[in-house]
Protein backbone atom coordinates (compact mmCIF):
# COMPACT_ATOMS: atom_id res chain seq x y z
CA UNK A 1 0.00 0.00 0.00
CA UNK A 2 1.00 3.56 -0.80
CA UNK A 3 -0.02 6.18 0.85
CA UNK A 4 0.89 9.90 -0.30
CA UNK A 5 -0.26 12.50 2.68
CA UNK A 6 -0.75 16.18 2.09
CA UNK A 7 -0.61 18.38 4.95
CA UNK A 8 -3.79 20.83 3.79
CA UNK A 9 -6.12 24.11 4.92
CA UNK A 10 -8.67 22.31 2.91
CA UNK A 11 -9.65 19.68 0.28
CA UNK A 12 -12.69 18.66 -1.82
CA UNK A 13 -13.49 16.43 -4.24
CA UNK A 14 -16.01 17.36 -6.99
CA UNK A 15 -17.50 14.62 -9.81
CA UNK A 16 -18.99 16.21 -12.73
CA UNK A 17 -20.86 18.99 -11.46
CA UNK A 18 -21.19 17.94 -7.22
CA UNK A 19 -19.02 17.74 -4.68
CA UNK A 20 -18.62 14.93 -2.96
CA UNK A 21 -16.88 15.65 -0.37
CA UNK A 22 -14.83 18.35 1.28
CA UNK A 23 -12.28 19.17 4.13
CA UNK A 24 -11.26 22.41 6.28
CA UNK A 25 -8.19 22.13 7.97
CA UNK A 26 -6.26 18.17 8.04
CA UNK A 27 -4.73 16.19 5.53
CA UNK A 28 -5.60 14.96 1.69
CA UNK A 29 -4.21 11.17 1.75
CA UNK A 30 -4.23 9.61 -1.87
CA UNK A 31 -4.42 5.90 -1.41
CA UNK A 32 -2.65 3.13 -4.08
CA UNK A 33 -3.24 -0.39 -2.66
CA UNK A 34 -1.81 -2.99 -4.65
CA UNK A 35 -1.96 -6.58 -5.52
CA UNK A 36 -1.67 -8.72 -2.10
CA UNK A 37 -2.50 -5.47 0.26
CA UNK A 38 -4.87 -6.98 3.18
CA UNK A 39 -7.30 -4.92 5.46
CA UNK A 40 -4.57 -5.57 7.96
CA UNK A 41 -1.98 -3.39 5.94
CA UNK A 42 -4.25 -0.37 5.80
CA UNK A 43 -5.40 -0.62 8.98
CA UNK A 44 -1.68 -0.40 10.05
CA UNK A 45 -1.12 2.42 7.88
CA UNK A 46 -4.08 4.43 8.91
CA UNK A 47 -3.11 4.34 12.38
CA UNK A 48 0.55 5.49 11.29
CA UNK A 49 -1.09 8.45 9.09
CA UNK A 50 -3.49 9.58 12.12
CA UNK A 51 -0.50 9.43 14.38
CA UNK A 52 2.18 11.60 12.29
CA UNK A 53 3.36 14.64 13.68
CA UNK A 54 3.25 16.70 10.40
CA UNK A 55 1.34 19.72 12.27
CA UNK A 56 3.05 22.58 14.53
CA UNK A 57 3.20 23.21 17.40
CA UNK A 58 3.23 26.31 19.41
CA UNK A 59 7.05 26.77 18.99
CA UNK A 60 6.33 26.46 15.42
CA UNK A 61 8.09 22.75 15.37
CA UNK A 62 5.97 19.11 13.11
CA UNK A 63 5.36 17.87 16.76
CA UNK A 64 1.32 17.60 16.50
CA UNK A 65 -0.65 14.63 15.14
CA UNK A 66 -4.39 15.06 13.59
CA UNK A 67 -5.43 13.83 16.61
CA UNK A 68 -3.75 16.37 18.92
CA UNK A 69 -4.73 18.80 16.02
CA UNK A 70 -8.69 17.45 15.71
CA UNK A 71 -8.39 18.39 11.85
CA UNK A 72 -10.04 15.92 9.33
CA UNK A 73 -8.75 13.57 6.79
CA UNK A 74 -10.06 13.36 2.97
CA UNK A 75 -9.32 9.75 1.35
CA UNK A 76 -9.41 9.20 -2.28
CA UNK A 77 -8.44 5.91 -3.97
CA UNK A 78 -5.92 6.40 -6.82
CA UNK A 79 -4.41 3.44 -8.46
CA UNK A 80 -2.23 5.16 -10.55
CA UNK A 81 0.16 5.31 -7.29
CA UNK A 82 1.11 1.74 -8.67
CA UNK A 83 1.85 2.81 -11.96
CA UNK A 84 5.49 1.52 -13.45
CA UNK A 85 6.62 3.75 -15.82
CA UNK A 86 10.04 2.72 -16.74
CA UNK A 87 9.80 0.79 -20.29
CA UNK A 88 8.02 3.01 -22.76
CA UNK A 89 5.92 6.12 -22.40
CA UNK A 90 2.67 4.65 -21.34
CA UNK A 91 2.62 3.17 -17.79
CA UNK A 92 1.70 -0.11 -17.05
CA UNK A 93 -0.70 -0.58 -13.83
CA UNK A 94 -0.01 -4.17 -13.32
CA UNK A 95 0.86 -4.00 -9.66
CA UNK A 96 -2.46 -2.04 -8.91
CA UNK A 97 -5.30 -4.18 -7.26
CA UNK A 98 -7.87 -4.56 -9.44
CA UNK A 99 -11.27 -2.43 -8.03
CA UNK A 100 -12.75 -5.33 -6.20
CA UNK A 101 -10.00 -5.79 -4.33
CA UNK A 102 -8.83 -2.23 -3.82
CA UNK A 103 -12.56 -1.49 -2.48
CA UNK A 104 -12.79 -3.25 0.79
CA UNK A 105 -9.18 -2.45 1.45
CA UNK A 106 -9.46 1.32 1.20
CA UNK A 107 -12.82 1.43 3.38
CA UNK A 108 -10.68 -0.50 6.10
CA UNK A 109 -8.03 2.23 5.92
CA UNK A 110 -11.25 4.67 6.17
CA UNK A 111 -12.71 2.79 8.85
CA UNK A 112 -9.54 2.39 11.13
CA UNK A 113 -9.11 6.38 10.29
CA UNK A 114 -12.57 6.55 11.70
CA UNK A 115 -12.07 4.19 14.56
CA UNK A 116 -9.03 6.66 15.50
CA UNK A 117 -11.36 9.31 15.92
CA UNK A 118 -10.68 11.31 12.98
CA UNK A 119 -13.56 12.38 10.93
CA UNK A 120 -12.57 10.44 7.65
CA UNK A 121 -14.32 11.76 4.41
CA UNK A 122 -13.81 9.71 1.36
CA UNK A 123 -13.48 10.83 -2.27
CA UNK A 124 -15.69 8.59 -5.09
CA UNK A 125 -14.48 5.24 -5.51
CA UNK A 126 -12.97 4.40 -9.09
CA UNK A 127 -14.58 7.74 -10.25
CA UNK A 128 -13.22 10.48 -12.39
CA UNK A 129 -12.21 13.19 -9.65
CA UNK A 130 -11.11 16.77 -9.56
CA UNK A 131 -9.34 16.91 -6.24
CA UNK A 132 -8.59 20.64 -5.26
CA UNK A 133 -6.31 21.47 -2.32
CA UNK A 134 -4.75 24.32 -0.45
CA UNK A 135 -1.45 22.57 0.44
CA UNK A 136 -0.20 24.04 3.89
CA UNK A 137 3.73 23.79 3.99
CA UNK A 138 3.84 22.79 1.65
CA UNK A 139 3.89 19.29 3.69
CA UNK A 140 3.69 16.57 1.56
CA UNK A 141 4.72 12.80 2.95
CA UNK A 142 4.86 9.15 0.93
CA UNK A 143 4.49 6.34 3.23
CA UNK A 144 5.12 2.96 1.79
CA UNK A 145 3.58 -0.64 3.34
CA UNK A 146 7.39 -1.99 1.86
CA UNK A 147 8.99 0.92 3.22
CA UNK A 148 7.65 0.64 6.55
CA UNK A 149 8.81 -3.15 6.74
CA UNK A 150 12.75 -2.23 6.11
CA UNK A 151 15.01 -1.50 9.47
CA UNK A 152 16.00 2.43 9.58
CA UNK A 153 19.37 2.67 8.26
CA UNK A 154 22.40 3.81 10.43
CA UNK A 155 23.98 7.21 9.78
CA UNK A 156 26.88 5.95 8.61
CA UNK A 157 24.95 4.01 5.60
CA UNK A 158 24.76 7.34 4.40
CA UNK A 159 28.48 8.92 4.87
CA UNK A 160 27.56 10.50 7.59
CA UNK A 161 29.52 10.33 11.11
Amino acid sequence: MRLVIQRVNRASVTVGEQQVSAIGQGMLVLVGIRRGDTEETARQLARKTVELRIFEDAAGLMNRSLLETGGELLAVSQFTLYADARRGRRPSFAKAAPAEAARPIFEAFCQAVEDAGVPCRRGAFGAEMLVELINDGPVTIVLDSDELARPRRQRNDVGEP
